[in-house]
């Protein structure tokens, strides 16, 4: 290493090292400043404080045997609770949004989706059989089926258009 190199390398340190001391410098007068001038417009938007009682509500009212249970009451839903997830439209969708996970890649002994040989002696047992087990849920030798396979906000209906669906692509 020559002396020129070895001069270089301190100059680009000493460059570097003040240009990592300056960003520091920024990135703390920024905190300081948005700390100062955003914290009370934040906790008073009223969006936010909701969401921070949501938060630290409990999640349970117990009742106690012998105790005053007459502040717990069943409450209805709220207009503005949405379920988790979104209900699939048609067969297709459920199977998109659900089934798939499973009969993708035949998981827990879940016949494969276009599987003809799988689907064969399931669908011999009849569309009724069918709609059982997977409303219901099953476990037999081959695997198991949970109830709405896991979806149990999904009507009946929308379950049977979707082994409907898989049916029609496995004869």
């Amino acid at each position: 290493m020559t002396k020129q190199d070895s001069h270089f390398i301190n100059v680009f340190g000493i460059v570097l090292g003040i240009l990592i001391a300056v960003a520091i410098v920024i990135f703390g007068v920024a905190r300081a400043v948005g700390n100062s001038t955003q914290r009370q417009h934040v906790q008073q938007e009223d969006l936010y404080v909701k969401s921070v009682e949501a938060r630290v509500a409990p999640p349970v009212r117990v009742a106690v045997a012998g105790s005053d249970n007459s502040a717990l009451m069943i409450e209805a839903p709220t207009a503005s609770a949405a379920p988790a997830m979104p209900v699939p439209a048609d067969g297709a969708a459920l199977y998109d949004a659900a089934c798939h996970t499973c009969h993708g890649p035949g998981i827990a002994g879940a016949p494969k989706f276009g599987d003809k040989a799988a689907w064969a002696p399931r669908i011999a047992q009849g569309d009724a059989t069918l709609y059982k087990h997977a409303i219901e849920g099953f476990t037999g030798q081959h695997g198991v089926m949970p109830a709405k396979g896991g979806r149990v906000d999904l009507p009946d209906d929308l379950i049977k258009a979707g082994v409907d669906y898989m049916i029609g692509h496995s004869r």
